[in-house]
């Protein structure tokens, strides 16, 4: 019977369970996942079943990591996210935290656009580190996804985006994540978007400064290839600043919604 460890297929008895692959493959692991859960009692393996063994401490060679790290994934979900293409206009508060997001999920390749540096009043609510003030944005972003995931395929652009260059720019990508914090910006782009690459999908966010409701961002699907994050109120402003918890939200509903589209979900 064939079975898949640690994402490695492997033919096994018809009568294999999973603490018998345990017991025959790593005795000393202390975790052993089944098809993307944890269990801690036995159970008999299917034909195509998928088993991790894992020993805590222990840092796995660079061929296991991956497997590894996609182990709580459910089966048949990463060979889609591994295709996917998406590109991030902008690295702020929005950006940087999608881009995490969408790297530990093992998205394929991730393009980063931004022309700007770390400086300290990002670190409020950007994923940056005091070590990257006065880095060019893209290069430590870059940084920071390959100590996160280094199988995911990381292109920068270090450029201010406009009218002129979102065709080119964008060009190679499958989805775009809208993440400027401008809104003449956010209306531009993606305005360019629908007219003139209809063909791409763009999530963007708008009504996430204070600190109202976590309950009150959504989720919205504006036309069939735009999608709106947010609670249409909020806009920053003179005592209504941007703070981490809801622009992480914001980017976090931003990052679901591209791997729903990834994933052909229809209520998106």
């Amino acid at each position: 019977m064939e079975i898949f460890l640690n994402e490695k297929l492997i033919i096994v008895d018809n009568k294999a369970t999973a603490f018998s692959i345990k017991e025959s493959y790593r005795p000393n692991a202390d975790i052993v996942i089944h098809n993307g859960f944890i269990i801690s009692e036995d159970i008999p393996l299917k034909k195509q079943d998928r088993i991790s063994l894992i020993k805590k401490g222990e840092i796995p060679s660079y061929e296991e990591l991956e497997a590894l790290m996609i182990s709580r994934h459910t089966p048949g979900v990463h060979e889609k996210i591994k295709k996917a293409r998406v590109g991030i206009a902008g690295l702020g508060g929005l950006g940087s935290n999608a881009s995490i997001s969408l790297a530990r999920i093992g998205i394929g390749y991730l393009k980063l656009i931004d022309f700007d540096i770390v400086e300290p009043s990002n670190l409020n609510r950007q994923q940056y580190f005091i070590k990257h003030l006065g880095m060019k944005k893209t290069e430590a972003m870059k940084d920071l996804i390959s100590k996160i995931n280094p199988f995911v395929k990381i292109e920068t652009k270090d450029t201010y985006i406009d009218e002129n260059n979102v065709e080119e720019i964008f060009s190679d990508v499958d989805i775009i994540v809208e993440a400027f914090d401008n809104p003449r910006s956010k209306a531009k782009l993606i305005n360019i978007v629908l007219q003139k690459m209809p063909e791409k999908k763009i999530v963007a966010a708008s009504g996430l400064a204070g600190y109202f409701s976590s309950n009150t961002i959504a989720t919205k699907k504006i036309r069939e290839n735009f999608y709106l994050i947010g609670d249409d109120v909020s806009e920053a402003k003179p005592g209504c600043g941007l703070m981490s918890p809801r622009v992480a939200i914001a980017a976090n509903h931003q990052a679901n919604t591209v791997l729903r589209i990834i994933m052909g979900e229809k209520d998106v």
